[in-house]
């Protein structure tokens, strides 16, 4: 969505949550590609626990992690033999997601730097810590998760129960570890400017047109009419909160009804005040629920709004392009859509 209300400048946490938004990183929906990436450094450091966590500005998620199986779970042989595994499932609140001020990681990027604790009790700011007293953490060592564009997103990390010292090859190890993901974020970006490219088709409608995410309806785009009809709003900002004259007169109930159902929904008239007019304006909506593929859960809603004040409410035009927008969004999603989940289904 390139329309922005101009604002506040974000702090580094706000900046940093938006770029995981754009991502699709800023949840702690578990990702094979993260976990495999932790079992990797939890195998280097010989460590019970080691995580690819992302840090937002309020929140740590646990997209990658890894325990070693307890002896009970081995029947691999994959364990490290000393029988000792963290039990992440007795504090279910952190299991894939902790508290900003939990643990260490926070620190490494605010220092923008590893961070290596042989000992957590030789660090007075450090042994008071929840991860501490919660879990028995005595040893850890965490690098800065740094894009291509050099963003610090979280790190990639790992933690023991006993102190240790780690050496250069674990530290030289999780660096490593941590740049091998600058593909996997630039892949991300073109999927992103595939998207960019696909939106600005839509620009110069004039229907004022927005497409959401998710059951909040959080705004991934809205064209140029519908900011000089509706208002521009800041991108990924939930709808609701930031358009609540479309609320007032129904349109989000409208969108619930297409993203809970799966089926294309109107709002036959809505009389609302335009930025564009001097008074009061009927509009009509069509509400269209967007999936990435045909098979897949709705993910989204995409919004036409068509102005009747001064014609009949015919919606041909306005339905021929949503029909176009979601087939478009259909094949871009078939090459994974950055921040649009096909596994979760509608709720």
């Amino acid at each position: 969505m390139k329309p922005l209300t101009p604002d506040h400048a974000p702090n580094e946490g706000e900046q940093r949550r938006r770029r995981l938004q754009l991502l699709g990183l800023n949840d702690s929906e578990p990702e094979a590609k993260f976990d495999r990436i932790a079992r990797l450094a939890g195998s280097l450091a010989q460590a019970p626990l080691a995580m690819v966590n992302f840090i937002s500005d309020d929140r740590q998620m646990f997209r990658g992690m890894y325990t070693p199986p307890t002896a009970a779970e081995d029947t691999a042989g994959e364990s490290d033999g000393r029988g000792i595994a963290f039990d992440l499932n007795s504090i279910p609140e952190i299991a894939r997601e902790a508290p900003i001020d939990y643990g260490f990681c926070p620190h490494v990027v605010a220092q923008g730097s590893q961070l290596a604790l042989d000992d957590v009790f030789d660090y007075p700011r450090f042994k008071g810590n929840p991860l501490v007293n919660e879990m028995g953490v005595r040893a850890y060592l965490g690098t800065p998760l740094l894009d291509h564009t050099g963003q610090i997103l979280g790190t990639v990390c790992v933690a023991d129960m006993r102190p240790r010292q780690w050496d250069s090859r674990h530290m030289e190890g999780m660096q490593n570890l941590a740049e091998t993901l600058l593909s996997e974020f630039q892949l991300r970006d073109s999927l992103l400017a595939q998207q960019q490219e696909m939106f600005a088709v839509f620009d110069g409608a004039p229907f004022p047109i927005m497409l959401t995410q998710g059951p909040n309806h959080l705004l991934r785009y809205a064209n140029a009419k519908q900011g000089a009809s509706f208002g521009r709003v800041q991108q990924l900002s939930a709808g609701r909160e930031s358009l609540p004259g479309l609320d007032a007169v129904g349109v989000f109930a409208t969108m619930d009804r297409a993203y809970h159902t799966g089926q294309t929904a109107s709002l036959a008239e809505a009389r609302i005040a335009s930025y564009d007019a001097t008074t009061p304006q009927n509009f009509t909506f069509t509400c269209t629920p967007v999936r990435l593929s045909p098979k897949a859960p709705v993910s989204g809603v995409l919004t036409v709004a068509v102005n009747i004040t001064h014609q009949s409410p015919t919606q041909n035009e306005a339905q021929q392009m949503a029909a176009e927008f979601t087939s478009q969004v259909e094949r871009l999603g078939s090459g994974g859509v950055p921040g649009w989940s096909q596994a979760r289904p509608a709720i």
